[in-house]
């Protein structure tokens, strides 16, 4: 079985362009000219230059010792929370931003949660002197009041989002209504591997930067190119697909999905897409979704705010449907503790969506000489205030 996706845009069932007739243009114009700009040599070069140089690539693939001795197998960090701007997000948006450029787009718009995806558009969008407006929930400016801040220093308009539950669905829903409105002038640079093709595949594609560089970390440390595990979390899933896509179509790589419980999978507050989805349509692409009995969209909850989103990028569900890679559902506790664990024992201190990933270590248990690859997607900077409250720190 093939887990990249076919010419139409779809990882098996999912996927796909389910778009407003005022898109089309838009999306026609990505998908017939995304893959030849980005193949172009003139492209990769600018692209290879900004993130060595700006970004900061490669980033480091770092063995826990402390986690490795106390979990009995061979654990590896990929230390994504040390790129520009904090996380994985920054390798997507340097992406988006030279190739808008070179499709004439002088204004850039973008959705974000957690503020990370905010963050790292509003520094491209500086670097290279586009307009910038960022959609973001009302709770969400309210919980990442850092990465509010760090957006405006870096000129970029944040506009909040009141409806709905003022999170991450809803500011996507906002930017799709301003990039109908202004078709001709505008991108939209969507941060994660949802939405209608071809984005889906276009940011795993600026994602991928880190399983390339895994796998020639992992040569140099191990003498082999490839884990045992991967580990990373998923909202939408950019992290996780950088993360796996090199190996999608290696079966000796087992590949581990960590989403968000919230309260507990069954408590009405959790963004268990997995375990709660069922098949629809969000956002211009059919994929796993929470819904009601007549297909309306379930609220998703997560004390992280780049996880609580209703569905899963389409390439995961399919990776689910397949069995191709697991799914776990981590509770909100799990996740906290884990952030002051991870802290405590290798002075890493991580995102809360980061932090998730890692509660796996109290559910799995591995062999002493299993390799495993935990994506360190972003850094903890955004989340202090929560961990503040929540330990009474």
């Amino acid at each position: 079985m093939n887990y990249n996706i076919n010419k139409k845009g779809y990882y098996g069932y999912f996927g796909g362009a389910f778009i407003p007739e005022m898109l089309y243009p838009n999306i026609a114009e990505l998908r017939e000219n995304y893959l030849k700009i980005t193949n172009d040599s003139a492209f990769k070069k600018e692209f290879d230059e900004l993130l060595k140089s700006y970004v900061g690539r490669p980033t480091p693939l770092f063995f826990a010792k402390r986690l490795s001795k106390k979990y009995n197998a061979k654990i590896y960090l990929k230390r994504e929370d040390l790129c520009h701007t904090g996380a994985h997000k920054v390798n997507n948006t340097i992406g988006q931003i030279i190739l808008a450029k070179r499709l004439g787009k002088n204004r850039i718009i973008a959705e974000t949660g957690a503020g990370q995806h905010g963050v790292a558009t509003a520094t491209v969008c500086a670097l290279m002197g586009v307009e910038c407006v960022v959609y973001m929930g009302e709770l969400d400016i309210k919980r990442q009041a850092p990465n509010v801040a760090r957006m405006k220093m870096l000129g970029a308009a944040v506009s909040p989002v009141t409806s709905g539950s003022k999170t991450l669905k809803d500011a996507t829903n906002e930017a799709i209504r301003d990039w109908i409105n202004n078709p001709l002038d505008t991108h939209y640079i969507i941060g994660s591997v949802v939405g209608p093709h071809p984005y889906p595949d276009m940011v795993a594609r600026f994602q991928s930067v880190i399983s390339e560089e895994v796998k020639s970390q992992l040569k140099e440390l191990e003498g082999r190119n490839y884990p045992d595990y991967l580990i990373a979390c998923v909202g939408g899933g950019s992290n996780a697909a950088g993360l796996y896509y090199h190996y999608l179509n290696d079966v000796r790589v087992k590949m581990i999905a960590v989403e968000a419980a919230g309260k507990g999978i069954k408590s009405g507050k959790s963004a268990a897409t997995s375990a709660l989805g069922k098949e629809g349509i969000i956002h211009g692409s059919k994929t796993l979704l929470m819904q009601t009995a007549d297909g309306q969209i379930t609220e998703p909850y997560s004390i992280s705010a780049g996880l609580d989103y209703p569905g899963v990028g389409p390439m995961h569900a399919h990776l689910f449907l397949t069995k191709r890679a697991e799914f776990i559902s981590i509770a909100d506790q799990e996740a906290m503790n884990w952030g002051l664990t991870l802290s405590q024992m290798e002075g890493i201190i991580p995102a809360i969506e980061t932090a998730h990933a890692f509660a796996v270590l109290d559910i799995k248990k591995f062999k002493p000489d299993e390799i495993i690859v935990f994506n360190c997607s972003g850094r903890g900077d955004k989340d202090l205030e929560t961990f503040i409250n929540y330990f009474q720190l």
